[in-house]
């Protein structure tokens, strides 16, 4: 089996913001990147598709049958030695204006997913090595997060599993890194009635590609070091209020 296939890397949610700029990344660092998304159709995705060493996979993450046989298809191609949990969902609002479909996508998506894809992986990484990566949020460490209670429950519980898989594997040398970025550039907001400041934009939000600095500081550590979590939060701290709009993004 070649270098290149022995340094493959899963990344979930690969079609935009975060996940597409981590996929870029590895990609430029001559990782074999297979990445899910929903469709690869817009504009911007032209340069990653165009990489050799990306795949594209185009999968319904809340298809469980699906996902799971496109995992068994994928792991027959490649050695996956990294996995990139970045998909999420978010929908924002009092708590009794979320739709049950909603609350169950946010579970699903965020925490659901990301459970399953590891049991996959898992086994594997005990045996040989390898790393999880899991793009939580900052809200996992507020005490209450209100008008994002069930997104804030969700990523939250994202945390919470990813210390535990740390302490289930680090003695088989299995590498669990939780990246808990605050409000980000990205599309995941579009909904919102909140937004960071437009005026103060470039130091009240982060950058996608600030995100995937993290993840590939993360991947750069040599052989016994783990970082457990990274904390990425703007220099300032104002949120302003847009028009009304309806709740929800989902990436």
């Amino acid at each position: 089996m070649s270098e290149e296939r022995q340094r493959a890397a899963l990344v979930t949610g690969a079609s935009s913001g975060i996940g597409r700029e981590i996929a870029r990344r590895l990609c430029d660092e001559g990782r074999v990147v297979y990445g899910i998304g929903r469709n690869f159709e817009r504009p911007e995705e032209k340069e990653l598709l165009e990489n050799p060493l990306f795949h594209p996979v185009v999968c319904d993450l809340l298809d469980t049958a699906g996902l799971l046989d496109t995992v068994r298809r994928i792991r027959a191609e490649v050695k996956i030695t990294a996995l990139i949990s970045n998909a999420g969902s978010a929908y924002y609002g009092v708590h009794e204006m979320l739709t049950n479909e909603q609350i169950e996508e946010i579970v699903r998506l965020d925490l659901e997913v990301p459970m399953l894809l590891t049991k996959q992986f898992l086994p594997e990484f005990k045996k040989s090595g390898g790393t999880f990566i899991y793009i939580a949020s900052v809200t996992a460490q507020n005490l209450a997060n209100p008008h994002g209670a069930a997104y804030g429950a969700a990523k939250t519980g994202l945390l919470s599993f990813a210390r535990s898989i740390l302490e289930e594997g680090r003695k088989c040398g299995v590498q669990v890194t939780a990246v808990l970025p605050d409000m980000t550039r990205t599309d995941l907001y579009r909904n919102a009635d909140f937004e960071a400041e437009p005026d103060a934009a470039a130091g009240a939000s982060l950058a996608p590609s600030e995100v995937a600095d993290a993840v590939m500081y993360v991947l750069s550590r040599p052989a016994g070091v783990v970082v457990p979590e990274i904390v990425l939060q703007p220099q300032l701290r104002r949120i302003a209020k847009k028009p009304h709009s309806p709740y929800g993004s989902r990436l």
